[in-house]
């Protein structure tokens, strides 16, 4: 009896079945690849379609929140939409960065924060509850201001050397407010280390805090941003000694940088802004486009001036560099000098 088998089709003919199957696959894959493509950009087109909240991982007043509350302004106005500023601070800004990880990844749910409190947390805080680096994508850095070293008035130096001098000294290390994890916290650490000289650092939940103790004698001394910072030197609640910019300030020009006794010191607020990963790129990249369009507006550009602090805008892509490089440096910083959060 003749036997009959399913694969009795010659080469040739596979051959064909196979070319004819591919096609159609790449049809579809091109198919879906295309509507993707359009549902991206029509979904960009319409946004936002509803209120944007903006979490500011922070307490109302430092330098977070003031930049997010300037740009909110802007970002209303331009969309005609209500841009809700609501600050939830708490775990050094992780609370907050996590209420943004579990939105919806639709852009309608964004994070404005000091950019070092993720690029320095896969290091500091190994045990987090959610993972930042995947969970958020960076949108924008909108600001950048650098850190300044302030004192209590009633602690008996005028300058940065006698500030040093005075802080080997003492039988007990100086106190310095901060909060902890965050790029204040460690470049104190650094400043201090390079300098010889031990800190006693106190934790706050955010840097409003922190100026408000140190206006009231409480603490002796911190390193917070010229935004948040400035305008109570101005008053007179404290004293300023040092900014921790590439070189003098230029608002600050009789003010010395503490690069020049700390080699290549430089540390500062990068007021950046992230939203929840999966977020579809056509959105990030409006919602980066509008930001850069309203940091380059006279108005806007001269506000930041008098606030003492200066526009520094990236591509998405850009900033995702920025923040690898980042996380690197800080890295190494948190390991070479063994800095743990209990």
């Amino acid at each position: 009896m003749k036997r009959h088998s399913i694969f009795s089709a010659s080469a040739s003919q596979l051959s064909s079945m196979a070319l004819c199957c591919t096609a159609v696959l790449s049809a579809v894959f091109l198919s879906i690849a295309t509507m993707s493509a359009v549902a991206q950009t029509n979904a960009a087109a319409n946004f936002p379609e509803r209120q944007v909240r903006i979490v500011v991982p922070f307490p109302a007043g430092g330098a977070s929140d003031i930049v997010t509350r300037l740009f909110a302004k802007e970002l209303g106005e331009t969309w005609k939409q209500t841009v809700l500023v609501e600050n939830k601070p708490g775990a050094s800004g992780h609370l907050g960065g996590q209420y943004v990880a579990n939105a919806k990844p639709d852009g309608h749910t964004l994070l404005i924060a000091d950019m070092s409190t993720f690029t320095m947390s896969p290091a500091l805080m190994p045990g987090l509850s959610y993972n930042p680096g995947k969970e958020l994508t960076p949108v924008v850095i909108a600001t950048f201001s650098p850190h300044i070293l302030v004192v209590k008035n009633q602690l008996p130096v005028n300058t940065f050397d006698e500030f040093i001098a005075y802080a080997k000294a003492q039988k007990y290390p100086l106190s310095q407010g901060a909060t902890l994890g965050t790029a204040s916290h460690l470049a104190g650490v650094v400043m201090s280390q390079s300098l010889g000289f031990e800190i006693n650092f106190i934790g706050y939940k955010g840097g409003a805090q922190v100026v408000s103790d140190l206006a009231g004698g409480q603490i002796d001394s911190t390193l917070n941003s010229f935004l948040a910072t400035y305008g109570m030197v101005k008053a007179g609640n404290f004293k300023l000694l040092a900014v921790a910019s590439p070189k003098r300030f230029s608002q600050i020009p009789d003010t010395p940088a503490i690069s020049e006794r700390v080699p290549n010191f430089v540390t500062g607020s990068f007021q950046g802004m992230m939203t929840t990963a999966g977020t579809p790129p056509a959105i990030i990249e409006k919602i980066n486009a509008e930001v850069q369009r309203i940091a380059a507006t006279p108005e806007v550009q001269k506000r930041l001036v008098e606030l003492g602090s200066e526009a520094v805008t990236l591509s998405p892509k850009e900033l995702q560099q920025w923040m690898v490089e980042q996380t690197a440096f800080w890295g190494q910083v948190i390991k070479q000098n063994n800095i743990k959060l209990q």
